[in-house]
């Protein structure tokens, strides 16, 4: 098994030397996050989660969780390292000084939830939720009941949850069957179950406050009709404390392919005190507060997971001897060189390396757009930032988690039948990833809602909104020393531009189109987005050559990498571009019933 180490240096290079976090932070109004003390934090994130959450990664995925008789069990080990979680004011970074947080930008809590998830992915989901959950109730709960959850959300002795699937509608929330019925006293009764319930129940906390959607009787069908509300295991007094159990029970776990130390749930609901989140009827409205929050955190899940893998391949093939160099022996002391110098082997280490340094800019540069949603000087800089996320945020989830499969699976590959096995833990990486390709909205769903509401549903301006920016850059730059960066970025954005157009111009006369489309533009999306991140990665690396020379092997690294990208993982774009062009109709003319005789 390969020991996670959180890679300080290059959340240095990113966030302070490439985003100038510092500044930005100061431009928001959070004098106090200076990079010394960003420096500190993450120093200590990072002990935290090498030496308690780490070693109990693969314990949570041999042990998994154990139900009996309605209560959730989580592994050993977890129970204690969530209570250290809690001693050490974690769950407080980025909360709101009103309810006993610590008022830090969210930009910082993104970054150690990176390490988090890299140390142990179904452990970080337990904490990851209740930041939804604290955010929806911040932005749309009424004062009562911020005063009664927050608190302790905030403090981390109760954990929270958002409860949308049912057996019969995933995706499709307008065919929900929870019903909610009005009391007298203004409450509501809810009754009905949900499933795929991430820590819907365990043993980590004092309550879980969980987050519902379900219709109020004689609402209309459909999305139209669903209301949010706050559903607490156990019932709260007014004061905040813990009153008697609510009608909230745990029917069963799943077992499940990966992530085994996270509880997934079904939870039922009989006659359950909940309170209604904002109005009635415009409780999606609501939740997407929580689902964007948790489909950035999904992003930065694929990025930690692609940052773990390539740890463990990494020093693997540093230290495996197979065969001779094709260009001459390079380990005379050794009977065979190290793996690392062959080229199949460079290969997937690289596209390993180039994903999860490209994704944390990515990352980084989103969560700096939420600081700014949160904290602007403006109403139009907080605006041109939800704009951005809002085109942005589909992107990120779908392409930072198709790669990091892609990724995971590159790490078992350089360890070969190694990988394969489970003491090392690289099958686990794999297995535990590809559910962030489904929850929160699969690929499919993020790759329409990118073309279909955000950039044809804006009439285009979002994206030209965006690639106004990039153009800007590679202007700026394209007559220095990366000016066929500059000039490769400016054709791939124009080809952007045009499929656009073309996919617009084809949906009108058949709708078809755009989800025959949809992935594929995803897809070119996203790599067209990691150029632009790799892009500001070489100028900045570059730059920082000259001031911090001492430092000379890691900016050369950056270039390197830079130069990789470019040349070998941009140019897969061009695949997903031939997709597009090539339209529906070969997707589409089989009829449903020829699938199979």
């Amino acid at each position: 098994m390969f020991e996670y180490k959180a890679p300080l240096r290059d959340y240095k290079f990113v966030m302070q030397e490439l985003f100038d976090c510092e500044k930005h932070y100061q431009s928001l109004g959070y004098e106090d996050a200076s990079t010394d003390m960003v420096d500190a934090i993450l120093s200590e994130a990072a002990k935290f989660t090498e030496q308690v959450i780490a070693p109990i990664n693969q314990i949570g995925d041999q042990q998994g969780c154990q139900w009996h008789d309605g209560k959730v069990t989580t592994p050993d080990g977890f129970k204690d390292a969530y209570q250290q979680y809690i001693e050490g004011g974690w769950p407080t970074l980025s909360q709101s000084l009103d309810f006993g947080g610590q008022g830090l930008p969210h930009s910082i809590n993104s970054v150690i939830s990176e390490m988090l998830s890299a140390a142990n992915h179904s452990f970080a989901m337990y904490p990851g939720l209740s930041h939804g959950c604290m955010s929806t109730l911040e932005h749309h709960g009424s004062d009562q009941l911020k005063n009664m959850f927050m608190p302790k959300l905030v403090d981390g002795s109760w954990t929270g949850t958002m409860c949308l699937t049912e057996s019969h509608c995933g995706t499709d929330l307008g065919l929900l069957r929870t019903k909610a019925d009005l009391n007298e006293d203004g409450t509501y009764s809810l009754n009905g179950s949900k499933i795929f319930i991430s820590a819907g129940e365990h043993d980590l906390s004092e309550n879980i406050v969980h987050l519902v959607i379900a219709r109020v009787s004689g609402s209309p069908a459909g999305t139209k009709g669903i209301s949010l509300f706050v559903v607490p295991k156990f019932n709260v007094n007014d004061d905040g404390t813990i009153a008697d159990e609510n009608g909230v029970s745990c029917g069963s776990i799943e077992h499940k392919m990966g992530i085994n130390g996270n509880a997934t749930c079904v939870i039922n609901f009989d006659n359950a005190k909940g309170y209604m989140i904002g109005e009635q009827n415009r409780g999606l409205h609501c939740m997407f507060t929580f689902m964007n929050g948790a489909r950035l955190g999904v992003a930065n899940e694929g990025v930690a997971a692609t940052e773990a893998s390539f740890q463990g391949a990494l020093s693997y093939a540093q230290e495996r001897l197979q065969m001779r160099s094709m260009t001459g022996i390079k380990n005379p002391d050794g009977v065979a060189d190290p793996i690392i110098v062959h080229p199949d082997v460079r290969r997937m280490l690289l596209t390993q390396k180039v994903f999860a340094e490209g994704g944390r800019a990515l990352v980084t540069y989103l969560a700096h757009l939420v600081d700014t949603s949160h904290a602007g000087s403006t109403d139009m800089d907080k605006k041109l930032a939800d704009d951005r996320l809002a085109l942005l945020t589909p992107i990120a989830k779908a392409f930072l988690t198709e790669t990091a499969v892609d990724a995971t699976s590159y790490g078992i590959q350089v360890l070969g039948g190694h990988g394969f096995i489970k003491e090392w833990g690289m099958e686990q990486l794999l297995r535990d990833t590809k559910i962030c390709c489904i929850y929160e909205g699969t690929t499919g769903i993020q790759a329409l809602d990118l073309i279909g509401r955000k950039v044809i549903g804006s009439n285009g301006n979002l994206l030209s909104n965006f690639t106004d920016e990039i153009l800007e850059f590679c202007q700026a730059h394209q007559s220095g020393k990366f000016a066929d960066f500059c000039a490769t970025l400016r054709e791939y954005i124009e080809l952007w531009q045009e499929v656009t157009q073309d996919i617009a111009m084809k949906a009108a006369k058949n709708p078809d189109e755009i989800g025959a489309a949809s992935v594929d533009y995803l897809m070119l999306s996203g790599y067209i987005t990691l150029a632009y991140m790799w892009l500001k990665m070489a100028k900045t690396a570059d730059t920082m050559l000259a001031v911090n020379p001492q430092d000379a092997d890691f900016y050369k690294a950056k270039l390197h990498t830079a130069e990789f990208y470019f040349d070998r993982i941009l140019p897969k774009a061009h695949g997903h571009l031939a997709c597009i062009g090539n339209g529906a109709k070969s997707l589409m003319t089989l009829p449903s019933e020829h699938f199979s005789f």
